[in-house]
């Protein structure tokens, strides 16, 4: 059984490109968009209509193998050794926004989204819908395949908001020729029209899995390609509409990896990086794999060069040894067990859950990880562990700050989506389920200052599931985290049981006082406006007079202007000079090592 969407094909500015290639490099290979078209407004664009139910056409366990655990003597033999296992006792906030997503038949749901600075944009298989920030739909729910003129509905979604251009990002995979289907926004509008792009990085391989980030120089793209590869496409080009704009694709070097591969670039928040900083992808080694000798994070740094692109390079860049952890969650991706049935579901196993967000700091930069472990041998529980690594700022080397399995009853946690705020506060949501729980959504977090490796807030329950799945293994897929453009407030969609497949749609905040009528009285607040040929920042609300620095970059992260301000009884005024400078849209960031503020303006 599929389902159908009924469409009417509309009229589309398009253009088809003959596709090159520069094969100088036989591990690179440089490629233009092979369709280029621009959709009406999608509020314009016919509903979609569902008939009958959807299976992907093709899906990650098309390609992943059914690996068991080869090395017996590997680590942890019983319990994991760093496993939380009691609730936090710091108060959470309820959800602030709470509502149901887009649902149906699709099986499974693979649900992405994003919070702009007046929408929340959401999409599953095979199908989208633009809301406002409270839930209200301003759109009713679309076949993706109408945003692509010729495609079809094939799934895995992902849906960005590009902050640093104020833009949208929709995309899908098309199994027939192996497509990759990107749109942009032309405007921050996400019920008008979109740039949509074709590209074809391997004709045949298939883009199964595929996650998206954004840098600087790109929209860098991992999939579970059988032949491991990153693609990179020409964000700059893309945002202007250009019809030429292109993708570097990349063979990796050899990874270990138990049949499934889909390493984790880095995805910027807060600050886009200055402009030539190398990208990086996460994946991680068990020991308990035939390919792998330790438990330990790899990071591969990659560097794009659009000039000559036969001159981009990916090289392993460090490894990370963990505390012992068991990826290895059970055979045939039965992992996961559920209230009132034996029926498992699939744990995702052997990859890093999306996102691997990035954030600038002084003197460091951060990521943060999250993957599903096997807690105890014996029982079978599943549960996230999660890391905050941290990069030195002039050195460049990486380290593991913190780690932390979270596991604080005897219930099953997978599908976690991790992120950091503009604080250095994190925040994780994720699926859970066990013999007491019909799959359900949760969310917990930790404040920047609270003792390292532990999620000291108490668990909150966005929504709890009512049934069990039944028909098959497959569960959610995807799951997506990601941060308001405000800086501290938390948004997820996963996805949930109740009388089949659901989405929900949730966003939280992590802050040390969850009390009294206002609750952003304890944030910093930075203030920004134009005044003749100076911008001029104010900021108050700040928690000490450390010193903080003030910086103005365009936006490729390049760089203008900086100076540091030492504040005056918790805030400070200060100007930035703007003369000569070209009109368009630029960056402002102040911050210090606790935490960081960043505000887009318009130069005109």
């Amino acid at each position: 059984m599929k389902k159908i969407f009924l469409f009417l094909f509309i009229a589309f500015i398009s253009q088809s490109l003959c596709a090159q290639s520069d094969k100088n490099n036989a591990d690179v290979t440089f490629i233009k968009c092979s369709e280029f078209g621009i959709s009406k407004p999608i509020r314009d664009l016919p509903d979609a209509i569902e008939e009958s139910g959807y299976t992907e056409a093709k899906d990650a366990h098309d390609r992943r193998k059914s690996l068991t655990k080869t090395n017996r003597n590997a680590v942890p033999l019983e319990e994991d050794p760093i496993a939380q296992k009691n609730n936090g006792n710091r108060s959470m906030m309820s959800p602030i926004a709470n509502w149901d997503g887009i649902g149906g038949s699709s099986d499974p749901l693979d649900p992405s989204g994003s919070a702009g600075p007046n929408h929340y944009v959401q999409a599953i298989n095979v199908s989208y819908r633009v809301f406002d920030k409270t839930g209200t739909p301003l759109i009713n729910a679309k076949s993706l395949s109408t945003l692509w003129s010729g495609s079809t509905n094939d799934g895995d979604p992902i849906v960005l908001y590009d902050k640093f251009a104020d833009r949208w990002f929709i995309s899908q995979f098309q199994s027939s020729g192996n497509k990759v289907l990107i749109a942009i926004s032309k405007t921050p509008d996400p019920t008008g029209a979109f740039y949509t792009y074709t590209f074809v990085p391997a004709s045949s391989d298939f883009p199964d899995y595929l996650k998206f980030s954004i840098w600087s120089d790109g929209y860098y793209m991992s999939t579970n390609f059988s032949t491991k590869r990153m693609v990179v496409f020409e964000r700059v080009k893309m945002l202007a509409g250009d019809a030429t704009a292109r993708m570097v694709v990349k063979t990796m070097p050899s990874i270990p990896e138990d049949g499934f591969f889909c390493p984790l670039s880095t995805d910027a928040a807060g600050q886009l990086p200055p402009s030539g900083t190398h990208s990086y992808m996460f994946t991680f080694e068990d020991d308990g794999w035939a390919s792998g000798n330790t438990d330990q994070i790899r990071i591969y740094k990659m560097t794009t060069d659009w000039t000559t692109p036969t001159n981009t390079t990916i090289v392993l860049d460090q490894t990370l040894p963990t505390q012992p952890f068991d990826a290895v969650l059970g055979t045939n991706w039965n992992d996961i067990s559920q209230k009132g049935t034996t029926k498992k579901i699939d744990g995702i196993a052997s990859i890093f859950s999306y996102r691997a967000q990035y954030r600038i700091w002084t003197g460091y930069n951060t990521v943060t990880l999250c993957h599903p472990v096997k807690v105890n041998a014996t029982t079978g529980q599943v549960a996230i562990r999660w890391y905050e690594l941290r990069q030195n700022s002039s050195t460049k080397a990486w380290s593991i700050y913190q780690q932390g399995t979270y596991a604080p009853d005897s219930e099953n946690r997978w599908l976690g989506s991790i992120a950091m705020d503009d604080n250095g506060n994190i925040g994780i949501a994720y699926a859970v389920s066990g013999t007491n729980t019909y799959p359900s959504l949760r969310y917990t977090g930790r404040l920047a200052g609270d003792p390292l490796g532990q999620m000291t807030f108490t668990e909150q329950t966005a929504i709890n599931g009512t049934t069990a799945k039944t028909n098959n293994n497959r569960f959610g897929d995807y799951s997506h985290t990601s941060l308001d453009p405000d800086g501290v407030t938390f948004w997820h969609t996963g996805m949930y049981q109740s009388s089949g497949n659901k989405s929900r749609i949730f966003s939280f905040k992590i802050s040390g006082i969850t009390t009294g009528i206002n609750e952003n009285a304890n944030q910093v607040e930075l203030n920004v406006y134009k005044l003749n040929d100076q911008l001029n920042c104010k900021v108050i609300r700040l928690s000490s007079n450390d010193e903080v620095s003030v910086d103005l970059f365009d936006i490729t992260g390049k760089q203008i202007n900086g100076k540091n301000v030492t504040p005056v009884s918790n805030s400070f005024e200060t100007t930035i000079d703007i003369n000569g400078l070209a009109k368009g849209v630029y960056l402002v960031r102040v911050g210090n090592v606790n935490f960081q503020r960043v505000i887009k303006v318009m130069v005109e």
